[in-house]
């Protein structure tokens, strides 16, 4: 009996993706075939019309199947040009920044339990029962006027209930929704919702569920979001009295607030353990899964389809070493330029009244409209900040002249006019920073500040004005009341008016307003 005798090689070229048939040989007897309920025998070489229609199917399916790979599907995946992967980096680290720094503070706050500043699980509240030290390293340019109390929220499931305090001794507090783009999407407390306590829902982009009955709504733009509670800390005595005031808080998904069987619980992602360099390569690969879990708005589907063509894409390790030579180089290129940008943003002059720049880059989604070095300025500043109505933020490094600050070579002063003192309807204060780190610095009298509360036990000139003294070394017990350590390099002074005044005396509109910051200037 002749056998159907199909020989081949194939090569296969993984590393280009291209499959390519050497040599197919299809040998066919034409003696008689037997085979078994077919007509055909060895007196007839008659071929049943059933038979040849197999063969010829055999045939068509072993030429498919080896056949040569077209030559568009045997290149491998095509990249843009060096200078196009360059822009685009530098473009997605602007836009990335801020989702990255949100995401390292997430980690170190409700994954990494190890952390010293791990705070509590997902959806559970933290309440600080201090203010921010020097000792605090995760979030640049802290607020030390008030205890915070913090919860990280996972909004995949369900959504969260957050309840607030009645308020019985007019203490501001507010109650910041931020989204891990680090959009503000809403406030509870004083300015917002009132003093009267209640309760409000958190839910996710894709919650399709109903509110508990005359229950407001927020609504987050990702499925993991941020709850920052501040609340105001009269004096240092006041501690105890906010504590109290801090268990009034409470944070529950919303099927435990009504007393009801939770939905199935989601697994936790992996999440990839992160520092706090981000100037390098794996910066794409942390993006690359925040973005999964915040879905685009119609401003960001230009960049992330642009951040797609380089590798990375939502959900997806970013290949880093998989990526050509010249493609690798120039993402590195890119990380750098990209956080050159943002750092010029950050010092650009901008709008600056006596020294002192005016600019509130905080709000939510439709306040940026896709403005991401707006965003990634407002972030490496120091992220979370509040929209305008909620707190104003001068800062400067600066003189009026330009000159920067700087601890280890010059003593400063800034005097409050009597009557000029800062128009906020909460309170003020005036924070000392590194001007290298942008974090609380470390001194003989554990002072970060001079706020509003301090007044009654800080010295007025006999006009009645007020003098802060901003030096490195003390300047005597005699004028210690006023003095503002500062750090022994450069300085960086941020002013804080919570809830602005927005009629009479007042900073808004930025720029524009009838209050002016004062001065900084030299007192060697």
């Amino acid at each position: 009996m002749s056998m159907l005798r199909s020989t081949y090689n194939r090569i296969v070229d993984f590393s280009g993706f291209v499959v390519q048939a050497k040599r197919a040989t299809l040998q066919c007897s034409a003696q008689t075939f037997n085979y078994t309920g077919d007509i055909m025998t060895n007196h007839s070489p008659v071929f049943s019309i059933a038979r040849v229609m197999r063969v010829t199917a055999m045939l068509a399916l072993t030429l498919i199947l080896y056949a040569p790979v077209s030559p568009a599907a045997q290149q491998p995946k095509k990249f843009p040009d060096a200078a196009t992967v360059e822009s685009i980096a530098a473009q997605g680290f602007v836009y990335g920044l801020p989702i990255v720094m949100h995401y390292a503070v997430t980690y170190e706050y409700s994954v990494d339990t190890k952390s010293p500043q791990y705070k509590a699980p997902f959806n559970a509240l933290r309440n600080g029962a201090r203010v921010f030290t020097y000792k605090d390293t995760v979030v640049i340019t802290p607020n030390s006027d008030t205890p915070y109390s913090f919860a990280c929220l996972d909004l995949r499931a369900e959504p969260v209930v957050i309840t607030v305090p009645k308020d019985t001794d007019g203490r501001y507090f507010s109650v910041q929704l931020v989204d891990a783009n680090t959009f503000n999407f809403g406030y509870i407390g004083s300015r917002t919702t009132g003093n009267g306590g209640g309760s409000y829902l958190v839910a996710g982009p894709e919650w399709k569920g109903t509110a508990p009955a005359g229950m407001r709504v927020f609504r987050s733009n990702a499925q993991f979001a941020m709850a920052l509670f501040r609340t105001q800390l009269f004096s240092p005595a006041d501690i105890e009295n906010v504590l109290k005031f801090q268990t009034g808080y409470a944070v529950k998904p919303l099927s435990a607030f009504l007393g009801q069987t939770p939905p199935p619980a989601l697994p936790m992602p992996p999440f990839p353990n992160i520092g706090q360099d981000f100037v390098k390569p794996e910066f794409f690969d942390y993006l690359a899964f925040a973005l999964q879990f915040a879905p685009a708005g119609p401003e960001e589907v230009s960049i992330r389809a642009q951040l797609a063509s380089i590798g990375v894409v939502a959900g997806k390790p970013f290949a880093f070493d998989a990526l050509p030579k010249d493609t690798q180089a120039a993402v590195l290129r890119g990380l750098q330029k990209g956080a050159g940008m943002v750092d010029a943003s950050v010092t650009r002059p901008g709008l600056r009244v006596n020294g002192w720049k005016m600019s509130s880059p905080f709000g939510n989604r439709e306040f940026f409209n896709g403005d991401w070095l707006l965003r990634a300025a407002g972030a490496k500043a120091g992220i979370y900040g509040n929209d305008a109505e909620e707190a104003v933020y001068p800062m400067t490094k600066t003189l009026a002249d330009g000159s920067p600050l700087d601890g280890s070579k010059h003593k400063y002063r800034m005097t409050i006019p009597a009557g000029q003192y800062p128009p906020a309807k909460a309170f003020w204060s005036v924070t000392m920073y590194d001007g290298n780190t942008q974090l609380l610095i470390k001194n003989p009298i554990d002072r970060y500040l001079i706020n509003s509360p301090m007044l009654p036990d800080i010295k007025k000139n006999p006009d009645g004005s007020l003098t802060i003294l901003i030096q490195r070394d003390t300047p005597g017990k005699e004028h210690e009341s006023n003095w503002l350590p500062a750090p022994d390099g450069p300085i960086f002074l941020v002013m804080r008016l919570y809830w602005p005044e927005t009629e009479g005396l007042s900073v808004l509109p930025l720029g524009k307003g009838t209050w002016q910051p004062p001065k900084v200037e030299l007192n060697d």
